[in-house]
């Protein structure tokens, strides 16, 4: 079934009778969407699975929404519609191609960082990262968090068991037992959990919006290394400029970043036929700990939607 005619028969069924047309849209790798345009209302935006992993994926997904503008601050999408079956939103605009704009971003995601910090790792339940449920149970640790959580959960998928031999996995499980000597200290705080550049885009009046959250309380450096190793336009630049700035961040942090986008990596990998160079820069972070005496892995900025 084409994908419009299946986004319009959802929103059929979920009471949304005056709908005229749907247009697909691209960019989401896990879902379906489109632009549905309405008869009597403004046009919504409109996403769902064919074959939905579980019942809660978009309720989940809407709170997710809802936290990150109460909580965090930060401008998201009106949710109109969250339900089994699909997921309905107002719609956003792309973002503008200014350093300008990231620059605002930087304001609105290090105030979210730095307001929202929490005693404890994880979520008060389990939401979804694309179609595999991410586990946010309590830990007073973020390495152990982290690790359980983040990284060795990924190993027992088909894809994944596929694409790392014994070493690869060892190397991993020697990497999370030293993640307290090769990460700083930091509290918990609220972070988006999928940031990748496709998923900032704008409101009407041009402030900077999030889309397609995997909320938590982890370490802020989950947002940023996901921004930093999903090759964001060079217009970025003067984000991580201004982000560092305003959370005081050390000179090191950018060496750190293949360590934590670690769990981006495996989750893509787990997901996906097409990795988009996942399973290569997983094998390249890990490639150190091979060794019982790691060295610390070199810094690369890999492309693609992991």
């Amino acid at each position: 079934m084409q994908s419009a005619t299946f986004l319009r028969e959802c929103l059929l069924r979920a009471g949304m009778r005056d709908v005229v047309t749907v247009e697909p849209t691209t960019g989401g790798v896990a879902a379906l969407a489109g632009i549905a345009t309405r008869r009597n209302a403004p046009p919504v935006f409109v996403k769902a699975f064919d074959d939905a992993p579980a019942d809660d994926v978009f309720v989940a997904e809407a709170e997710g929404l809802t936290a990150l503008r109460e909580l965090g601050g930060v401008a998201t999408p009106e949710v109109i519609l969250a339900g089994r079956e699909l997921l309905v939103l107002s719609v956003l605009r792309p973002r503008p191609h200014s350093e300008a704009f990231w620059e605002q971003f930087a304001h609105a995601l290090a105030r979210m960082h730095l307001s929202t910090t929490h005693p404890r790792f994880g979520w008060h339940r389990d939401n979804w990262l694309g179609r595999r449920r991410q586990i946010n149970t309590w830990e007073d640790d973020g390495f152990a968090f982290f690790a359980q959580h983040r990284l060795l959960r990924w190993l027992g998928q088909p894809r994944v068991e596929a694409a790392l031999d014994a070493a690869d996995r060892a190397a991993l499980e020697r990497l999370c037992h030293r993640l307290p000597d090769l990460l700083p200290v930091r509290p918990a705080c609220l972070t988006h959990g999928d940031l990748w550049a496709q998923n900032l885009l704008s409101t009407p009046d041009g402030q900077p919006a999030l889309i397609d959250p995997a909320v938590s309380y982890l370490w802020a450096e989950v947002d940023l290394a996901h921004v930093w190793s999903t090759a964001p336009p060079p217009e970025a630049q003067r984000f991580f400029e201004v982000y560092a700035e305003l959370t005081s961040l050390d000179s090191d942090w950018r060496a750190r970043m293949p360590i934590v986008q670690l769990r981006q990596h495996l989750a893509v990998l787990a997901q996906f036929d097409d990795d988009w160079g996942a399973a290569d820069q997983i094998r390249a972070t890990l490639a150190p700990f091979r060794s019982r005496t790691p060295t610390r892995p070199t810094t690369s900025r890999p492309c693609g939607p992991c």
